[in-house]
């Protein structure tokens, strides 16, 4: 059994259901703060960490540190589980290395536990139990890899293939724009591209957050991943050179079909049903407005690029477009801190940086030139 008594009842007395609201208080909150609260948080992080914190529960019910059978099924009994966690076990570091060493014996992904000692760590805080010590459950994990690697059997973890200006033409040239899908999917896949767009931000838009100018179109993107105080960040994008691929003349095309259909306000991005009807909602699914979702800009990149005819063995998903919009600027001398800047990274992103030592692999080769 681990214990570690918790000091006091009281500083666990208020686990908010999912972590989504990180406040332990004697005060009652609203019902408009605890809404605010729990939409702090991106609600595909709050389905993760969710899932992840009632696998926790599940597997300390197994192993006997929580009565069998707890019940788990809405975020108040979630909650209560959780606090029943902390009432037994208090400071939950030794627990959570030895959750972490069970993930690791199971062959879950490094990324996986990555997010379970996040969510459990964002629990704990939530709980009013304090910061988390996570040293342990992270050399576990440290260990984990290096065994990984040795031993080869770490799955390489596929990135999302970049989607090149030549295959952002061949998926264009495939795409119907005479028919509605046809136009909306083109504006989609250019309008994401010259964004350098996480497909979040390419769902989230609006009509209204364009505005056309002498010189193009400008974008506002009012929140992002990364921007949690919504901020917001416009981008600026002239005409292209190209019909087919020129963000302002498909953006422009797809507008006048949504006109077309009485819409000039809403969401940009909407569903087209088989009938050719915009913005039906399907059963239980989606938003009123019919806007589209992030999976459905993915399911659209993955669509065209099989169309296509591109590399099947390749990763094509919503973030093929923005790593695409990386890598062909930088390679035709864009200034990496001008990409960051219009494609929303933060200034020195590691991911941004791995995108560019893709390009300069091969393009600033030490090797080149010595006489091999």
């Amino acid at each position: 059994m681990i214990e570690n008594p918790v000091g006091s009842d009281a500083s666990v007395a208020h686990v908010p259901a999912v972590v989504d609201a990180p406040v332990a208080d004697s005060l009652e909150l609203s019902a408009g703060t605890r809404d605010r609260l729990r939409r702090a948080m991106p609600e595909s992080t709050r389905r993760a960490y969710t899932g992840d914190l009632r696998r926790l529960v599940t597997w300390c019910s197994e192993k006997d540190l929580l009565p069998a059978g707890v019940d788990t099924t809405d975020d108040e009994r979630l909650a209560a589980a959780l606090r029943l966690l902390l009432e037994r076990h208090g400071d939950l570091h030794v627990l959570l290395t030895e959750y972490v060493s069970a993930l690791a014996d199971a062959g879950r992904a490094p990324a996986t536990i990555e997010r379970a000692i996040a969510a459990i760590a964002a629990a704990h805080r939530a709980g009013g139990a304090g910061m988390l010590r996570t040293d342990g459950p992270r050399q576990v994990l440290r260990s984990y890899r290096r065994d990984r690697a040795t031993t080869g059997s770490g799955v390489r973890v596929r990135k999302a293939a970049p989607v090149t200006i030549a295959a952002l033409r061949a998926m264009a040239d495939v795409l119907d724009r005479h028919s509605l899908v046809g136009i909306r999917d083109t504006a989609l896949l250019v309008l994401g591209f010259a964004l350098g767009a996480r497909r979040s931000e390419l769902a989230g838009l609006d009509i209204a957050d364009l505005t056309f100018t002498a010189e193009g179109v400008q974008v506002e993107i009012r929140t992002s991943k990364t921007d949690r105080d919504s901020r917001g960040r416009t981008a600026a994008l002239p005409y292209g050179a190209y019909s087919v691929t020129c963000p302002v003349r498909t953006v422009q095309a797809w507008l006048a079909a949504l006109a077309d259909h009485d819409r000039t306000s809403g969401p940009l991005f909407v569903r087209i049903d088989r009938h050719g009807g915009l913005g039906r909602t399907p059963t239980n699914r989606g938003s009123a407005d019919g806007r589209l979702t992030g999976q459905a800009v993915a399911l659209v990149v993955a669509r065209t690029a099989t169309a296509a005819g591109l590399d099947p063995k390749s990763a094509w998903s919503g973030h093929s477009l923005r790593r695409g919009f990386a890598t062909e600027t930088y390679r035709t001398g864009a200034d990496p801190l001008r990409i960051a800047r219009a494609g929303g990274w933060k200034d020195g992103s590691a991911t941004l940086l791995g995108y560019i030592d893709d390009v300069d692999r091969w393009q600033a080769n030490p090797l080149a030139g010595v006489g091999l």
